[in-house]
């Protein structure tokens, strides 16, 4: 392994795609853990540089991100049931933008309905711009499987839009315009 190809590999890597893997995970986390989330992904890529490939690597790096994410949302999820077992309550509760874009628009509200794999193939699709080969990639799944979830997410959502239901009271199985018993940062979060 030559350290001085590998550092400026690492470094070009780091220098393109850095905004769009940043961009990727604002739109999933709260802004205060973004730095940390981001930082989390290129620490991954420079440990597995040789497994990333050389034509699809915003893809690789999104499927990291992706994971990372999960496992930051586990943690989060995991301190707030531990604040409120103990009797705690979270000083401040922070949801990503959003919830409060949620309580605004309807299109939020029929998106947030809709499952998180159903969610994440839109994402990778409109928000990221992605072909479906590397929508694909950035999952793990094939190209075909890859087209079908958004041919059905799609559905799904305007299905969601057509009913007009709030995305969490649709999760939890609450009819339109009641509360969930644990509010907007229960459990479905």
């Amino acid at each position: 392994m030559d350290t001085t190809t590998d550092e400026q590999r690492f470094t070009e890597l780091y220098r393109q795609h850095y905004a769009a893997v940043s961009a990727y995970v604002r739109r999933r986390i709260d802004a205060d853990q973004v730095t940390d989330v981001v930082a989390e992904v290129f620490a991954i890529a420079w440990r597995r540089l040789d497994e990333i490939p050389r034509r699809a690597v915003l893809p690789w790096l999104y499927g990291v991100a992706r994971r990372t994410l999960a496992n930051a949302h586990r943690s989060n999820r995991r301190r707030l049931d531990l604040l409120e077992v103990l009797g705690g309550e979270p000083a401040h509760e922070v949801g990503d933008h959003a919830e409060a874009v949620i309580q605004r628009h309807g299109i939020a509200c029929a998106f947030e309905a809709l499952s998180d794999r159903d969610q994440e193939t839109l994402r990778l699709s409109f928000w990221e711009g992605l072909s479906a080969s590397n929508a694909a990639r950035a999952l793990g799944c094939s190209t075909a499987t890859y087209q079908v979830r958004l041919h059905r997410a799609r559905k799904r959502l305007r299905t969601h839009l057509a009913a007009g239901v709030s995305g969490r009271a649709m999760r939890a199985g609450v009819p339109a315009g009641q509360t969930h018993k644990r509010g907007w940062g229960g459990a479905d979060a």
